[in-house]
């Protein structure tokens, strides 16, 4: 018995020690020397305390293998499941779960257009060099080290990153932009099945008159099949685990209206949470050139950035730039549609997905004249019917030339105005805003995308007749036709998703955020009174009240009060009428104000649209817009119930609401009022790819914290509109401020932390910082990066 205790007790010590020795062996290296094939010269990389690189280097071609080397040891399996997820290859390493998904991706394209457009490039340009190293780095590190632990958890073998690999991952960062999956289908099911009166709240007019006013007829097997690509593509990317583009907040104040006499600069894009999180921070420097940047997977220049001479932030644009169109099929030869006058033959591909664990599924990739057909991806499964009528897509990201690449090439070394509004012409989908400021006292925006030239009268809210003209498109406009404005008398440019002006006055249709956020920053921003300083500006983007819930309680308060009686549920009534909007983790009214918005909703669109689409409205801002005019209409149609024999009116459903509410939080969180705190029920968790299953979740993810803010607030921490609670999706990816009186000393943080590395000291080290509303500094003068070194990593040819 001894001996077998000490066989068992020498086993647990090896089998402990060899668990120690793998979770080292997969750690990053930030100390020490390590040789790098293809440098012409050594390369320096001092890692601060927050492990954010500072590489410096002879010449930009080092510099750029040197970041693709150090981004790949901190994020190598993010590049891994983008590069999959944009390129339709995620059910190989993920699992049959994850066939639609792929089917989405290889409809929309991205793989075949990255290809060619890889394929057409001049690949001696400074760019092209520079991406090149970039990949070479990140190629090296993968073949001379441990493959990370995911990469063993789910069987992935390696494989070489290629310039394909990042012109697709630009096109998942373009599709995550795109809502018209779910905003088309549900506004011409809207228009078509209920009727020009259920319209109303939505803002939107019905053309019936006219070819350009036809509407495409559509079965009800297309509804169904429509219903679920809207589904599928607002949950492609949740069930990857992966970010979101949503939204953002930028703004820059003039020296006019600053405390330090120079421009400052504040910009947080919003984007779905995720471990790691989306940006990789580094600082780069080599003769003639330097930055401090944040960079996405598999791309080498910085999307956000700055140094002692400029910087810039980003916001969504959120331009309509897709399309989708009902094509009409001809009955006697199913694959040809008419278009222009003619029966026109569709075109075919097929291609293979691998599936981890079963066979093989090949995929017809059918396109039409005006684009892929995209509603496919639902009907080969052997559960669903395929659909009746094809539904093509018209994408502006695979029709323009889109030298994006180049684009932000030159935005890392705009200094002047000029120079970054060439830049910004290069950038033409996604739709982004570039907001700049630089030390000579400029500031400017410019909405960077190539909008199309649609005919007359056509509403590309809705999805367009391909048998008419409605779908056609002329080209595109000029440049000089974009929203944009370059040192603005008043001082002051800010940008956070609202509809924008182009300077001609045309209309630019769009998926655009309601205006209370930046009427919110506007307001703040043009007070003669306060001069603008790093300190004022945090609590600015920190800001947590909002006015939306006003515009929705003012005409409900008094319908309220007509119909409850209960004496306690009318203490609880006026606790509401007298909450001023805030949205602190201790505040009840926030929670109250949030479970009656649910129910409202429920009870007004979920008879009408079905389970499916009233689930694809609360993930669109079309609900936003809605309910405040909703509110305001006592004969809107969405007031009656469609199921109840009795017609109700506004008293009766927001009586029924609000019974609901209260009593679902009573379930959840007690008798008493005081216990529904919006922290309790608002929580943030940093979710991985891997977190999605149990018990890896407790591993692998990060949180909960209990998070302040919500939708449409400066500190914009949001959830999806349902039942509480109300898990965080997204939110601030960065918050970050400079002034260029003291660009050395701008500020930032990381949601969660540098390193996508488990039990890495740099995995989340940041995420308690982040959710208080702390910043760090982001260090960039040579002795202030000296001093604050953790770890100097030398690469040596």
């Amino acid at each position: 018995m001894k001996r077998s205790l000490y066989v068992v007790v020498a086993l647990l010590v090896v089998i402990g020690c060899a668990g120690v020795w793998y979770i080292h062996s997969k750690q990053p290296v930030r100390d020490g020397q390590m040789s790098l094939k293809g440098l012409q010269a050594p390369v320096t990389v001092r890692y601060d305390e927050r492990g954010v690189p500072h590489i410096r280097a002879a010449n930009q071609d080092d510099l750029y293998r040197a970041l693709g080397y150090v981004h790949a040891q901190d994020r190598l399996f993010q590049m891994e499941i983008l590069r999959r997820l944009a390129r339709g290859e995620l059910a190989e390493v993920l699992g049959p779960k994850l066939i639609n998904t792929d089917k989405l991706f290889r409809s929309l394209r991205i793989r075949e257009h990255a290809d060619a457009y890889v394929a057409r490039q001049d690949q001696n340009t400074p760019a092209w060099k520079a991406l090149q190293a970039y990949l070479d780095g990140i190629n090296q590190f993968q073949a001379t080290h441990p493959k990370p632990v995911e990469f063993d958890v789910l069987g992935i073998r390696e494989r070489p990153f290629t310039a394909q690999d990042t012109l697709s991952v630009g096109g998942y960062l373009a599709y995550s932009f795109a809502a018209a999956f779910r905003t088309e289908p549900l506004m011409t099911y809207v228009r078509n099945q209920l009727g020009p009166d259920y319209l109303k709240i939505f803002d939107l007019e019905w053309q019936p008159q006219g070819a350009l006013g036809q509407s495409p007829a559509l079965t009800s097997n297309d509804w169904k099949n429509l219903d679920d690509l809207a589904l599928l593509s607002q949950q492609a990317l949740e069930k990857a685990g992966l970010p979101q583009f949503e939204g953002s907040n930028a703004w820059a104040v003039s020296g006019s209206r600053t405390q330090s006499g120079k421009p400052l600069l504040a910009g947080d894009p919003h984007i779905r949470f995720s471990v790691p999180a989306v940006w990789y921070e580094a600082q780069l420097a080599a003769p003639g050139f330097e930055l401090y940047g944040h960079f996405q997977a598999l791309n080498p220049f910085a999307l956000l950035g700055h140094n002692l001479d400029f910087g810039w932030s980003l916001t969504m644009f959120q331009n309509d730039d897709l399309d989708l169109v009902a094509e009409k099929t001809n009955p006697d030869h199913p694959n040809q549609v008419w278009y222009h006058g003619a029966w026109v033959d569709m075109t075919f591909r097929t291609e293979q997905i691998d599936v981890k664990g079963e066979s093989p599924v090949v995929v017809t990739l059918r396109q039409s004249p005006h684009g892929p057909i995209v509603n496919d991806a639902m009907g080969a499964n052997g559960t669903q019917q395929p659909s009746d009528t094809p539904i093509a897509m018209w994408w502006s990201f695979l029709e323009s030339d889109n030298p994006i690449l180049q684009g932000f090439y030159e935005a890392n070394r705009a200094d002047t105005l000029a120079k970054m509004r060439g830049a910004a012409e290069k950038i033409q989908s996604p739709g982004l805003n570039i907001v700049y400021a630089n030390a000579k006292g400029d500031i400017g925006w410019w909405a960077a995308a190539q909008l199309p030239k649609r005919p007359a009268g056509v509403d590309p809210a809705f999805i367009l007749d391909g048998s008419s003209e409605q779908a056609d498109k002329n080209g595109f406009y000029p440049f000089s036709a974009n929203p944009q404005e370059e040192n603005p008398a008043r001082g002051y440019i800010v940008s956070a998703n609202f509809q924008p002006v182009s300077p001609t006055g045309m209309e630019i249709p769009g998926y655009y955020n309601l205006p209370e956020r930046g009427r919110q920053l506007d307001r703040q921003l043009s007070d003669d009174k306060v001069k603008w300083n790093l300190k004022n500006s945090q609590a600015l983007q920190l800001g947590i009240r909002t006015d939306y819930a006003a515009q929705i309680l003012e005409p409900l308060i008094p319908v309220l009060r007509r119909v409850v009686s209960e004496p306690e549920e009318h203490d609880l009534l006026e606790r509401l009428a007298a909450w001023e909007g805030d949205y602190s983790v201790d505040s009840v009214g926030a929670t109250l104000f949030n479970q009656f918005l649910f129910n409202l909703a429920d009870q007004t669109f979920h008879d009408e649209l079905g389970d499916g689409l009233f689930n694809t409205l609360l993930s669109t801002r079309l609900i936003d817009s809605a309910l405040p005019r909703l509110a305001a209409d006592p004969a809107s149609p969405w007031w009656n119930n469609r199921h109840s024999r009795e017609p109700e009116s506004r008293d009766n459903t927001v009586k029924v609401a609000w019974h609901a509410a209260v009593s679902h939080l009573k379930s959840l969180y007690g008798q008493n009022p005081d216990e529904w705190t919006w922290g309790k029920a608002h929580t943030l968790t940093h979710e991985h790819p891997l977190g999605k299953q149990p018990p890896l979740d407790m591993l692998f993810n990060v949180g909960p914290f209990a998070a302040p803010g919500t939708h449409e607030v400066p500190n914009n921490l949001s959830a999806s509109m349902g039942p509480a609670p109300w898990p965080v999706t997204y939110g601030p990816s960065t918050r970050r401020l400079i002034d260029f009186a003291d660009p050395t000393h701008a500020l930032g943080i990381n949601p969660v932390g540098q390193s996508g590395v488990l039990f890495d000291k740099h995995y989340a080290d940041q995420a308690q910082r982040y959710i208080k509303g702390e910043y760090a500094p982001e260090r960039f003068s040579e002795a202030d990066v000296v001093g604050n070194s953790k770890g100097v990593l030398e690469l040596v040819p």
